[in-house]
């Protein structure tokens, strides 16, 4: 079933947007477009094209529906279309909490038009025409592993399509419909993946994209991986997973987070014989039919306060990605890993002392000698470090294991559009990314407020994104040379008013951070 919600789809982009504008400003209205069909080994495809030639085809189912008894079973591939499909509206997100928190927006971005749990779906934007096959582009939304769906406004892939780049958005199930263990379902299954469904979802849509996407005028062979924050965890995630291994050649993780605990199949299995009791049935005992009764609400409501994402299971999930980049057992491709300057955006509600405890005496004493200038109290130091251990140091930390092998980038991205500066602490996490896509121009008025230097800073962040999709190495239009990523000097793309390369950037606390958080077992030398 699918419910269909009350609000709106409005973006936290564009109400940041809406703070700014002129009175009169109005959103331009969308370019007319025309009917188009594709044939692919799935069945046929009837999208539409705009008028500039760049077509999209939306809510394309690529699974099963993980319901009844497919639900908490790894995706099924989805039967080939015995009639013409229609490709011309999203699908529903999959299924989620609907009434969000201001910290759970900023992560999710926005709240989507629909939900349900059918919704393995994926979207595609490709130009018409192609003269030879193009890069494939496959993003994985964010929205901390409980919320999110591919099809929000700022991810619309025209931009890249233009750009000669085939751009896929999916849905993957999220909570605890996604990410789940109990005795009685590891019972019930034999040698099958287990708990990361949600994983096995992504690996499903990108082995879709190998069988179909050259209809698209798509390459199978030059697939890149990327995401922001719970995707950005599910792309290093997919690194760790041999499974994986043939699906991709390259990956981008924006605001990634792998420090965090991922739990084994057996500490699973008691959160989920926990959730069993909370809803009524009996704990460990439940059988496998008495949980797949359960409606789905219930279990998004059972959600709160327990941590989602992948689990190691130990079939699908070997080991958590922090032991696998550690070891060095990752896929080896390309990749380009960074994050914004103001990631704490979303800690601002949490109270410092409680974001000071997670760390050291140590870490504290070294942020205020080191952000003195800038953190006047105990709640701008405990944003600043929030910041550092959860994204700025294990993102750094990744690129010096990848980077001992594999060629890497390594990113910090602290451009505000100009009418911003001057009520704005940095780059919230998530802002990148209608520069990333390009996509300023699908946001509702976001165009009445880009000034001419936004536009280019967008020009030059896209740009990189697609040099990187094409070739396996940014090259930023209008922008130094970016080298790549080496432990000697920690260089680092930084993304601001005036766009640098840097070594050693804030090295003297992200080394001390990292120091404690090494010392701590939760990373590896």
């Amino acid at each position: 079933m699918i419910r269909r919600l009350a609000t709106p789809v409005v973006s936290a982009i564009a109400l940041l947007f809406a703070s700014s504008l002129p009175a009169a400003a109005q959103t331009p209205p969308a370019p007319a477009a025309s009917p188009v069909s594709v044939k692919t080994p799935a069945g046929v495809l009837n999208g539409t094209a705009d008028a500039a030639g760049i077509m999209s085809f939306k809510g394309v189912p690529f699974a099963q529906p993980p319901v009844g008894p497919l639900r908490w079973q790894p995706a099924q591939p989805a039967a080939p279309f015995t009639t013409p499909f229609d490709a011309t509206k999203f699908g529903p997100a999959c299924l989620q909490k609907t009434k969000l928190t201001p910290r759970e927006l900023a992560a999710s971005g926005a709240p989507p038009a629909a939900v349900s749990e059918d919704c393995l779906t994926l979207n595609i934007w490709a130009p018409a025409k192609a003269t030879r096959p193009l890069p494939v582009m496959v993003w994985l939304h964010g929205g901390g592993h409980t919320a999110g769906t591919g099809s929000l406004v700022f991810y619309d892939g025209t931009s890249f399509a233009r750009d000669g780049v085939v751009l896929v958005s999916i849905n993957y199930r999220l909570g605890l419909l996604g990410y789940f263990a109990h005795p009685g379902l590891t019972k019930a299954a034999k040698g099958v993946p287990l708990a990361s469904y949600g994983t096995t979802d992504q690996l499903e849509a990108l082995r879709w994209v190998q069988r179909n996407i050259a209809a698209f005028g798509g390459d199978p062979a030059n697939v890149t991986v990327f995401g922001e924050s719970a995707g950005a965890q599910s792309t290093l995630t997919l690194l760790a997973t041999p499974a994986a291994q043939g699906l991709f050649a390259k990956a981008i993780v924006e605001s990634g987070y792998i420090w965090g605990h991922f739990p084994t199949l057996a500490e699973a299995e008691k959160t989920g014989a926990a959730v069993a009791t909370t809803l009524g049935l009996p704990g460990a005992d439940a059988t496998p039919e008495q949980l797949r009764g359960l409606s789905g609400e219930a279990l998004i409501a059972a959600q709160e306060k327990l941590p989602p994402g992948p689990i190691v299971d130990g079939r699908l999930l070997p080991q958590a990605p922090v032991a696998a980049f550690a070891s060095h057992q990752f896929l080896h491709v390309p990749l380009m890993i960074g994050t914004n300057s103001n990631e704490d955006s979303l800690v601002s509600a949490r109270y410092p002392a409680s974001v000071l405890a997670e760390g050291s005496r140590d870490i504290t004493a070294a942020g205020k000698a080191y952000y003195k200038a800038v953190a006047k109290d105990d709640a701008a130091l405990a944003r600043r470090l929030w910041r550092d251990w959860t994204f700025t140091v294990p993102s750094r930390w990744v690129a010096r294991q990848t980077g001992r092998e594999d060629a890497t980038w390594l990113y910090r991205f602290d451009y505000l559009p100009e009418r911003w500066r001057t009520n704005h602490d940095g780059v919230d996490h998530g802002l990148e990314i209608p520069f990333v896509f390009d996509s300023w121009a699908k946001i509702p008025f976001a165009g009445a407020i880009l000034t001419d230097a936004d536009r280019a800073e967008t020009a030059v962040v896209h740009g990189c994104w697609v040099s990187f999709a094409r070739t396996g190495v940014p090259s930023c239009p209008g922008a130094p040379d970016w080298p790549r990523y080496n432990g000697g000097d920690d260089t680092v793309m930084y993304f601001g008013p005036v766009n640098a390369t840097r070594t050693h950037l804030d090295n003297e606390i992200l080394d001390a951070v990292e120091k404690v958080r090494i010392a701590k077992g939760v990373l590896k030398p």
